[in-house]
């Protein structure tokens, strides 16, 4: 294959994994503590006939080898719901799952038939000893104080486990707006965990519609490019073919 049509190839790939990107970003764009993602890219440059002066042209092969997280906060939400929380600045939310621990911004918790404190999914909150929290039908009133301190008119329950990371970058993303990762835990000192608000998305729908735009003219574009580049091939095959 020719290295304009190779180069534009892999450019048309490249394109369509963005796209992938932007629109699970879109999808996501209300949904509770979820980051926004963007590609990550390497270019190979290659000089070109004629590159050797100046303002020459160079052949560039892109490939995309990641994708990095948007860790910036999203906007807080009230609701006023005494299971709803929000943690302002570094940390995340451990989760007992059947597949282990799990991490999450989302604190859109709620009570089980149990009495214990769990996701929507029915994931139950881990305090930082590893327990989960159970609350008798006699408690009425909950409190959650910036420190995670989870208690209730008839006395404290324990303390939420707000823990960190040393490479954020490396939590791989999972069902349910949750976060695994084989890296060690590490417990945030001085978390501040708000009750009655959740975080929301920190996807910027007009940014990533802007985005999607500018991804979707460049596809285009770069398929033009690909017909006129085929149309010339067969040009340059019809002159060599014509007898002399």
């Amino acid at each position: 294959m020719e290295n304009t049509s190779l180069i534009a190839v892999s450019r048309q790939a490249v394109l369509r994994r963005s796209m992938d990107v932007i629109a699970n970003n879109l999808a996501n764009m209300n949904t509770t503590g979820f980051k926004g993602e963007k590609m990550m890219f390497i270019e190979h440059l290659v000089r070109s006939r004629g590159g050797d002066r100046i303002g020459g042209d160079k052949l560039a092969f892109v490939r995309d080898i990641a994708t990095a997280k948007d860790l910036s906060e999203g906007a807080f939400k009230k609701t006023g719901n005494p299971l709803d929380l929000a943690i302002s600045g570094d940390g995340f939310f451990v989760l007992g799952t059947p597949g282990g621990e799990r991490y999450t911004r989302n604190g859109n918790f709620q009570m089980d038939s149990t009495g214990q404190l769990v996701t929507r999914n029915g994931d139950p909150v881990l305090s930082d000893s590893g327990e989960p929290f159970f609350m008798s039908p006699e408690d009425t009133r909950i409190d959650v104080a910036p420190d995670g301190t989870l208690s209730t008119e008839n006395g404290v329950l324990g303390k939420m486990a707000v823990v960190s990371f040393a490479n954020k970058q490396d939590m791989r993303v999972v069902a349910g707006g949750m976060y695994s990762t084989r890296q060690a835990a590490t417990p945030v000192e001085r978390p501040t965990i708000v009750q009655g608000m959740l975080e929301g998305s920190n996807v910027q729908p007009i940014a990533e519609m802007t985005r999607m735009i500018q991804v979707a003219r460049s596809y285009e574009s770069t398929k033009s490019f690909v017909g006129r580049e085929d149309e010339r091939m067969k040009e340059m095959i019809k002159e060599f073919a014509r007898p002399a």
